[in-house]
């Protein structure tokens, strides 16, 4: 099959499984993702099949998305069923696996130029102005509150205690997002990433204004 046609294929696939998603993983998550992962790669020299790829399928297995499901590999199974040379599944399952966060003080090291691609292009997506909205969305759909000044918040060490958190979504800000922009692997990302921390900086500056009712 060509590449081509696989990615078109992929792309329909994770429409299916993601597109009425209200979390923030939407299809659009999925594609702006894809947008960025390839421009990066282009510019860090990476395999884009390996990209593209792990880009449209990095959140289908995703363990925030998995309720109910029994089946835990559907990326690989996708891979397998259209006869996609093992060496190659591989390369675009690893990349997958090590594009999520899984903690503030978890190492999440990147070994080749396509896993750096995709994981700076997801979290590029997890700040800034869109980064705000996907992660109210999120806390929205899982009913956590807005923000209680009572529970501060955890530098989570491994990554069950991540997984299991069920903080107030402003914690989400400090125990991950505003991490990002020193984490990202690429100098295209780290560029893109200092103007959307900062717009995140700001947006919490308003936040906690409004909160205690100061006026000016």
């Amino acid at each position: 099959m060509l590449e081509e046609e696989l990615i078109f294929l992929t792309e329909d696939f994770v429409r299916k499984i993601l597109g009425n998603d209200e979390s923030g993983h939407d299809w659009w998550h999925i594609l702006r993702v894809r947008n960025l992962a390839l421009s990066i790669g282009k510019m860090e020299g990476a395999d884009l099949f390996i990209v593209e790829m792990a880009a449209l399928l990095h959140d289908v297995d995703d363990w925030k998305l998995r309720v109910g499901l029994t089946r835990k590999h559907r990326a690989k199974e996708w891979l397998l069923d259209n006869g996609i040379e093992p060496e190659i599944i591989n390369k675009i399952c690893d990349v997958i696996y090590k594009v999520s966060f899984k903690g503030a003080n978890v190492n999440t090291p990147v070994t080749n130029p396509e896993c750096a691609a995709v994981q700076d292009a997801d979290r590029l997506d997890a700040i800034g102005a869109i980064g705000i909205a996907r992660t109210f969305a999120y806390g929205g759909s899982r009913g956590r509150s807005i923000y209680d000044p009572d529970v501060p918040p955890v530098l989570h060490n491994d990554f069950e205690e991540y997984k299991n958190s069920k903080a107030p979504t402003i914690n989400h800000f400090y125990e991950k997002l505003l991490l990002l922009k020193d984490r990202m692997q690429t100098k295209s990302g780290r560029a893109m990433a200092e103007q959307r921390h900062e717009f995140m900086v700001d947006f919490l500056d308003q936040f906690y204004s409004e909160w205690n009712t100061e006026f000016f």
